[in-house]
């Protein structure tokens, strides 16, 4: 039975087979349509590029870990890995082709390498789409337990539980610091149970484990060809980016800066959201803003625009701008729109269904107030009642506002009245900035526009 389960360790292989042959298909074919034969490649000095690219190809992917075949890694870290790969076998490539090369070997170089480069990725995400589907329907499973019960015990098991594409099949706690219907037994008991369970994984909770029985664990394991996985406490910076140094024997936890710390990191996204917001105004805004501004004035007295001072970056106040939604009223200006207001307008209810409200906001995208994707920005006096109540609430301001966010592409969206709805905004809205990537705001992007296109029953 545990045989049937075990798959992965010939992942490295499949890829690695996949790579090179995708890469000597994309060369033959190149060569094919250059020369249109192939029969003279062996005595040709392209037969001497052909080996060159595949020990290159082997080397690249080794020196930047394309080949690894852990389960959780997501589609974000497998495309930069294979981003990162490709662009060190293409240093490679000018090392060997050199200045001296004539344009027209270059250019033969070059089509083999984008061909080579869509082949790879293309079959490295199949695979990865794949595993994830055969994990799904009960295939190439791990067969997990975890030792030592508490909160971060259930969490364990709830990603077990929640995400089977990983590939994780949940077999019970063992403990001795807790006695629940939830645990099989102690800690002492795991050995017998692995053995006759085929167990492949032991997670050992560092909070709630005694260190001699975790030795005795990994003592165990060794001798059975189990992995023991060791989760320590880190409840006190959660959604932390860490890495771990080894100072002799002691290891050291770093924790790192902000992705959007990074100078490189702030250019990118800056340039993305310049991109993306002057292709949005020359498909639609040019046309879309003058219609839309129109249809509000014959709606409703009162300025077609509705500019209200927001907390951005840093918690600096700026005007952000909107389409107006609501008929003009003395209402203090911070209070939150609520289901059936009888402030919003016939057409601003259907703007804010539809979030075109937002769309004068990127004009404020680019002043560089705010970004495409980011936090949502809060009236100041909205910021001044909760930040007493939520701890961390601030952090939500490291990253300037967006036009949407992961909270909104989450559902988080319209009033939240209570200091618990308020909570779960901010812990996505943390999230984001703590695990910020070009390829993170892609996703967002496309969750938004499919709660957009689905319509969202908290925006009104």
């Amino acid at each position: 039975m545990q045989s049937t389960t075990r798959y992965s360790k010939y992942l490295k292989e499949i890829n690695l087979a996949g790579d090179i042959l995708l890469l000597n298909i994309a060369f033959l074919a190149t060569y094919y349509f250059t020369f249109s034969q192939i029969e003279n490649l062996i005595i040709s000095r392209y037969f001497e590029l052909l080996l060159f690219l595949n020990i290159s190809w082997i080397l690249s992917a080794y020196l930047l870990r394309v080949h690894d075949p852990k389960r959780t890694l997501s589609f974000e870290k497998i495309v930069k890995r294979l981003l990162n790969a490709l662009g060190l076998y293409l240093l490679f490539i000018f090392a060997f082709i050199g200045l001296k090369e004539n344009a027209f070997i270059k250019i033969f170089v070059f089509q083999s390498y984008c061909f080579t480069s869509i082949g790879i990725v293309i079959f490295h995400l199949g695979l990865v789409i794949f595993l994830k589907y055969a994990r799904r329907v009960g295939y190439n499973y791990r067969r997990v337990l975890i030792a030592g019960y508490g909160d971060i015990s259930a969490e364990l098991r709830k990603f077990f539980t929640y995400h089977p594409e990983h590939g994780y099949k949940f077999f019970g706690y063992f403990a001795d610091n807790k006695s629940s219907s939830n645990v099989r037994g102690k800690v002492d008991d795991i050995l017998e149970f692995s053995l006759k369970n085929n167990i492949d994984e032991i997670y050992c909770v560092l909070p709630y484990m005694d260190y001699k029985k975790i030795q005795k664990l990994i003592d165990f394991a060794e001798d059975n060809f189990i992995k023991v996985r060791i989760i320590p406490d880190f409840r006190g910076f959660p959604y932390k980016a860490v890495d771990i140094s080894l100072y002799d024997f002691i290891p050291v936890l770093n924790v790192k800066e902000q992705p959007l710390e990074d100078g490189f990191n702030i250019f990118l996204k800056r340039f993305f959201d310049i991109l993306f917001t002057l292709i949005i105004s020359a498909l639609v805004l040019w046309w879309l803003t003058p219609l839309l501004a129109l249809i509000i004035k014959i709606d409703s007295k009162g300025p077609v625009y509705y500019k209200q001072i927001r907390a951005g970056k840093d918690n600096q106040p700026f005007k952000c701008y909107k389409f107006r939604t609501m008929y003009v009223h003395k209402e203090p200006e911070h209070k939150q729109a609520s289901k059936g207001d009888p402030r919003i307008t016939k057409v601003g209810k259907l703007l804010r269904k539809t979030s075109l409200d937002e769309l004068p906001q990127f004009y404020n995208v680019l002043k560089g107030e705010m970004s495409v994707i980011g936090p949502r920005p809060h009236p100041l006096k909205l910021n001044e009642h909760f930040q007493p109540q939520i701890s961390k609430f601030m952090l939500r301001h490291t990253v300037k506002p967006g036009i949407t966010g992961l909270a909104q592409a989450k559902g988080y969206r319209g009033e939240t009245e209570t200091v618990l709805k308020m909570k779960s905004r901010v812990k996505l809205d943390r999230f984001y900035a703590e695990n910020w990537s070009l390829v993170f705001d892609l996703k967002i992007l496309v969750l938004t526009a499919i709660h957009i296109f689905k319509g969202d029953e908290n925006a009104y």
